[in-house]
């Protein structure tokens, strides 16, 4: 029996919620897409192993990283019985500066509302990592996984928007997420665009809390 990992790694580009899928050279499954992801190496811990695709795919490091579930059907790989533990990340547009992260053949960045047709169980295992993204920004700062360093209100609102699938009030909004403390204005203001400059903000601490 074999033991890997399979990352659902998420990112916001063009205001939808990508996930990204590699194209498999090999068999089973040669020229699908797929998460990416691979067995353990000998000593290596659940999360090392994780990190260490999240690196080898994504160039970065330091990231959101969440242990999701772990994926047993005896028939999910017709080669061997494999037991497979996935995990999601979330990593900013701004921060894949690795440029085959972005352009090379065998990666691309999929909206997840459209995805192909995926090796193994990918499909369910992509739809369960959705699902608990959205259901943990229903109630956490979760966002800032995907938020670069300082944004404006408006920007905080339509990441949420974008995961949660849904609209926002705006009052309420600001509101909500100045009442919660997480937040702290920078000093500074984005000038960009004919509207009068906005404040910029960033959480005070890059870690889950409660909303």
């Amino acid at each position: 029996m074999g033991v890997t990992v399979d990352l659902a790694i998420f990112t916001v580009n063009e205001n939808r919620l990508k996930a990204m899928l590699v194209k498999r050279a090999e068999a089973p499954f040669r020229d699908h897409w797929a998460m990416p992801g691979g067995f353990i190496f000998h000593g290596e811990s659940l999360e090392e192993a994780a990190q260490r695709v999240l690196n080898e795919k994504a160039g970065v490091k330091d990231v959101y990283l969440e242990q999701l579930y772990t994926f047993g059907a005896p028939d999910r790989d017709p080669r061997a019985r494999v037991i497979t533990v996935a995990y999601f990340a979330l990593i900013p547009w701004t921060h894949l500066n690795q440029p085959e992260s972005k352009k090379v053949a065998d990666l691309t960045w999929a909206p997840v509302d459209q995805l192909p047709k995926l090796a193994f169980d990918h499909k369910a295992i992509l739809s369960y990592a959705v699902k608990r993204l959205r259901a943990k920004a229903s109630y956490s700062n979760i966002v800032y996984g995907l938020m670069p360093k300082h944004f404006r209100l408006s920007e905080l609102q339509t990441m949420y928007e974008i995961i949660i699938d849904d609209k926002l009030d705006k009052r309420n909004f600001r509101k909500r997420m100045l009442a919660t403390g997480l937040l702290r204005e920078t000093g500074k203001k984005d000038l960009r665009g004919a509207h009068r400059p906005a404040r910029l903000y960033q959480f005070k601490k890059m870690e889950i809390a409660f909303l």
